[in-house]
């Protein structure tokens, strides 16, 4: 019997096989209709000489052909490499260079850069064309078994976007994933085939490819797809479809909450939210939560820990602001510089040790053991404090600390008391260089819509509630933050104006 990672699609069929498993407004997808399709990308492949463990992109958007290919490439004992779809020529070309990817499946929409990145990488592309996927998949013989693979197989590298350098390939095996996935949808969501989760999440990203869609194909629920991130869409598919749970990053809950359907739209069926990707400030989560009437449960993982490593429980006690406990069979430590664990209270940076942790960075020996250590704690870069609960309270990046004429400035601390501010919509505070302190605390700022506010009056209000050396001497508006696939604010790209600098 194959550990392969697509046994959770053929388990759940035998079971759920008339069941919606993804829907996309008025196309829907059952499970039977998944397998299917799945295996017919799975005779493609084998017909095209694929040998199991090799490597082939996925460069497709939220939509039904997204789970097909996916398990088909399973299926076929394939590797998957999931890419972002707005990825231009040149990083197509290095993201099925790199694995050696012998094909790519991408959406139609992005033919071009697809095409010419696959053409120099020496890869085949595949166009993924709704009426033309279907002939092609329908003059495909199905290969109905699923590939014989160990639980220590590479299923997926995620490539990890990282602050410096290109990107590393994270292997993740079958194990990693489909334990992460499983105690995703039985303790922690507690989903049941009667929920259906809003699938807003890229799925090429690994929040929404195990918490969305590895975990819900797991128990037999049913997604209902958002191609591209709209807060207002979001609210009216969530009273459309009956969503019971919504899983997303902390600057989709603010974009829900501060839509223009806010107020009208019913999302009584919610039962619960979980948030990660990004720390949520208490604020946010005090008024949607007031707001909507539901519960979110904010977790913390990486693309290394196949994501996640840590939540609060539902049965358990949740504290806001806190990424709660280390999940089932991992653990999770605070510790200095020297790899010793620091004292109750004190931050240290994180490091898991589990059943979630990557196999390594493909082709990236060196990495692996700068991340790894020889008794397997991988070194997150994230710096937290534990309570005497055990709860963790994220801090910082490592990489993001100010330090002001000798003092640590975590901007997350900061960034809390910003978005409390009644005209805060959105802050991120980063370092900003400056000759005589070596770093200045700086905010880039953006103000609720109809708002006014002036950086004096925010630097004050900041200036009122936090040390002196921490409030943001440095503080310039934006119309918005950049942001990356999944939402989350990417604070390497924001630029600070010459006028602030000088």
């Amino acid at each position: 019997m194959s550990d392969s990672l697509a046994t959770i699609l053929t388990d759940t069929v035998a079971k759920h096989g008339d069941r919606v498993a993804f829907k996309l407004d008025d196309v829907e997808l059952t499970y039977s209709m998944l397998d299917e399709g799945s295996a017919r990308v799975a005779g493609l492949l084998a017909a095209k000489g694929l040998e199991p463990g090799d490597r082939v992109g996925l460069m497709l958007p939220n939509v039904p052909y997204f789970p097909v290919v996916y398990y088909g490439i399973l299926r076929a004992g394939g590797v998957v490499v999931p890419m972002n779809v707005l990825l231009k020529e040149r990083e197509v070309r290095f993201y099925l260079e790199d694995p050696g990817a012998k094909l790519v499946f991408a959406w139609h929409d992005f033919a071009d850069a697809a095409q010419t990145g696959a053409d120099e990488a020496g890869a085949e592309c595949i166009l993924v064309k709704p009426g033309e996927f279907e002939q092609l998949l329908a003059s495909s013989e199905p290969r109905r078994e699923v590939a014989d693979r160990g639980g220590d197989d590479t299923a997926v590298i995620l490539y990890t976007s990282g602050t410096t350098g290109k990107p590393k390939g994270a292997e993740l095996s079958h194990a990693n994933l489909t334990r992460n996935c499983g105690t995703v949808g039985a303790s922690l969501a507690e989903i049941s085939a009667d929920d259906v989760l809003l699938g807003a999440l890229p799925l090429f990203h690994s929040f929404g490819q195990t918490c969305t869609m590895n975990a819900t194909v797991s128990t037999g629920a049913t997604v209902t797809m958002l191609p591209r991130f709209d807060p207002d869409k979001a609210l009216e598919i969530i009273e459309r479809d009956g969503v019971t749970v919504f899983q997303g990053v902390p600057t989709m809950y603010n974009g829900m909450l501060h839509s223009e359907s806010a107020d009208s739209a019913d999302a009584s069926t919610l039962r619960i939210c979980m948030s990660g990707g990004a720390a949520m400030p208490a604020e946010l989560m005090r008024a949607f939560e007031e707001k909507f009437a539901c519960i979110i449960l904010e977790g913390y993982g990486l693309s290394e820990t196949s994501p996640v490593a840590s939540f609060n429980h539902p049965d358990k006690e949740r504290k806001p602001g806190s990424i709660g406990t280390p999940i089932e069979g991992v653990e999770m430590r605070c510790v200095d510089e020297q790899g010793n664990e620091v004292p109750q209270g004190e931050i240290g940076e994180i490091v898991i040790r589990g059943h979630n942790i990557m196999k390594g960075y493909w082709d990236r020996p060196e990495a692996t053991a700068e991340a790894i250590n020889d008794d397997g704690w991988f070194h997150s870069g994230d710096m937290a404090k534990v309570d005497e609960d055990g709860y963790f309270f994220i801090v910082d990046r490592k990489k993001e600390l100010i330090i002001r004429g000798g003092y640590n400035v975590y901007p997350r601390e900061v960034e809390e008391v910003l978005y409390e501010h009644p005209a805060v919509k959105e802050a991120a505070v980063v370092g900003v260089p400056d000759d005589a302190l070596g770093e200045e605390v700086g905010a880039a700022v953006v103000l609720c819509e109809g708002a006014s506010a002036d950086a004096d009056e925010i630097r004050s209000y900041v200036k009122e509630q936090v040390a002196a050396y921490k409030y943001p001497r440095k503080l310039w508006f934006l119309d918005e933050l950049p942001k990356g696939p999944t939402g989350k604010i990417l604070k390497r790209e924001i630029e600070v104006p010459a006028e602030v600098t000088s």
